[in-house]
């Protein structure tokens, strides 16, 4: 099996770009991947052409849309988070993998796991902190501009993953760290509160 490391490269910044974006939203990069199957030619494991077929198309659009809608719904978006949590773990490990297919299969699956499940799994629990200290410190009131952030970013994630694979993947870099630190910054609020009523 011939490697071509620059394309492998590539393919990795593509597939761990799109899964950060996972972290924010499940269905988004996974209908801009299947659309760059179809539209833009995108590279992927030819086992799972098929993201780019009309039916897979039209039930990612649903999806999307529905996750997207759901997620401006009182009460609804906190619940949305439970399931998320696991799904983008899952969404980021296929992406990943899925644009690795010129590697052994061991290694293709196993880089999707690690790194795919990884960095969607560390944005999605940004985002689930993120929400929490909105609906705590707001009751709520703050969670639809929380959405529509996730949003944006997502949708614009998502295409320069495609468009622009080493800039995302920059931006992925710089997601992580932010992440991390609001983390950080979130934790040490949450222990001066306690402390404080204490």
């Amino acid at each position: 099996m011939n490697i071509d490391p620059l394309q492998t490269g590539l393919a990795l910044c593509v597939g761990i770009s799109l899964a950060a974006a996972c972290g924010f939203r499940i269905f988004v990069p996974l209908l801009v991947m299947a659309l760059g199957v179809r539209l833009c030619d995108l590279n992927i494991d030819p086992a799972l052409s098929w993201v780019g077929s009309d039916i897979a198309i039209t039930c990612l659009s649903v999806a999307t849309v529905a996750e997207i809608l759901a997620y401006y719904i009182p009460f609804v978006d906190n619940a949305l988070d439970t399931i998320a949590g696991p799904a983008a773990l899952v969404a980021g490990a296929f992406i990943t993998g899925g644009m690795l297919g010129d590697l052994p299969e061991w290694l293709q699956w196993s880089t999707g796991i690690v790194a795919g499940a990884g960095v969607a799994g560390t944005v999605q629990l940004g985002t689930t902190a993120v929400r929490a200290a909105s609906t705590g410190s707001s009751a709520g009131l703050g969670n639809p501009i929380v959405s529509t952030i996730e949003n944006i970013l997502s949708a614009i994630g998502s295409v320069l993953a495609v468009f622009l694979p080493l800039l995302a993947a920059a931006g992925t870099v710089l997601l992580i760290f932010l992440t991390f630190f609001s983390l950080r910054k979130i934790r040490a609020l949450i222990r001066k509160r306690k402390e404080a009523h204490a």
